[in-house]
């Protein structure tokens, strides 16, 4: 036979129904808020859009809905811009206007534009480097108004070792500083010549001295001439201690899924032992898979390595 409670255990006991009665009526945002978050991934995944450069010089498709295609497509919500698909639009408000609202709606992030075709900001010529520069800056507005948060761009010059280091430099100076009166990076891109010896590259880097410049490290893009590629382990070793983002080139795949020529463990290895966690940008090129199936390969890759790394 149970004994009666006490005022004292009635009181308790009362109080503590009362309390679990109004805690399973609140919101589950309130009563789990303490709740663990699942955890960041290591890093984020973008499309470049040069993925899709036959299509678009092809002309199958509208550049201007690659927000919209990179999302219902495959999947991912961020996107690196080409400039060479709009090159007479940089200064277009109602064109940018029209793709900022397709990327919006589309809950798609704009990461950077890639900038091409805009002359060599290591022009040997000082009125040709200057102009350069000032040809990119248009690009810098553009890339603030979509709200990328940089420009990419290369470090093309002529002449000695230590002459195209001394004027790739003087150019990316210039570009970097109005770049940061408009919060937007310069980062540069290993990009065929000098541009792809490491050791180079991050000597420029160091040269111009701007907290806003630094590196876009394409895991692919180490041939200096047709004939001297440079370590790509290395390069992107060198590159990552400046990166403000990545470039996972790819060209074509093996059977297992594993791109065929880049150990993409290896390099993404390298990338996080550097604290980099930002967007790491698919970029397929090759020839043997679609464009299709290599964004779609490579992307699966990095979700994949990533699911090991983690």
């Amino acid at each position: 036979m149970a004994l009666p409670l006490s005022r004292r255990q009635f009181l308790s006991a009362s109080a503590a129904a009362i309390t679990a009665a109004g805690a399973s009526s609140l919101p589950n945002r309130l009563l789990f808020a303490d709740a663990p978050k699942d955890p960041a991934p290591l890093f984020k995944i973008s499309l470049a859009q040069w993925s899709l450069h036959n299509t678009y010089f092809d002309k199958k498709a509208d550049p201007i809905d690659f927000p919209k295609l990179a999302k219902t497509e495959f999947g991912i919500e961020a996107v690196e811009y080409v400039n060479q698909f709009f090159m007479n639009k940089a200064k277009n408000k109602a064109y940018l206007s029209d793709l900022k609202k397709r990327a919006d709606d589309h809950g798609v992030t704009s990461v950077l534009i890639m900038c091409d075709d805009e002359g060599d900001l290591g022009d040997p010529d000082h009125k040709q480097r200057l102009e350069a520069v000032d040809n990119h800056k248009k690009w810098v507005e553009a890339a603030k108004f979509l709200g990328c948060h940089s420009v990419r761009v290369n470090a093309r010059s002529s002449g000695t070792y230590l002459d195209q280091m001394k004027l790739a430099a003087d150019g990316l100076r210039k570009l970097s500083e109005f770049g940061a009166n408009h919060q937007i990076g310069v980062i540069v891109e290993n990009h065929g010549g000098l541009s792809s010896n490491g050791t180079w590259l991050s000597s420029v880097i160091h040269t111009v001295n701007h907290p806003n410049c630094g590196t876009l490290p394409d895991f692919g893009n180490f041939n200096i001439t047709e004939k001297v590629q440079y370590d790509r382990y290395k390069g992107t070793e060198e590159l990552m201690p400046f990166a403000k983002g990545v470039s996972a080139k790819s060209n074509e795949f093996n059977e297992h899924g594993d791109e065929a020529h880049i150990d993409y463990r290896k390099m993404l290895k390298i990338v996080l032992s550097y604290e980099y966690h930002g967007w790491v940008g698919v970029e397929y090129e090759g020839t043997k898979h679609s464009e299709v199936d290599g964004i779609r390969l490579t992307k699966k890759l990095l979700e994949k390595v990533r699911d090991e790394l983690t």
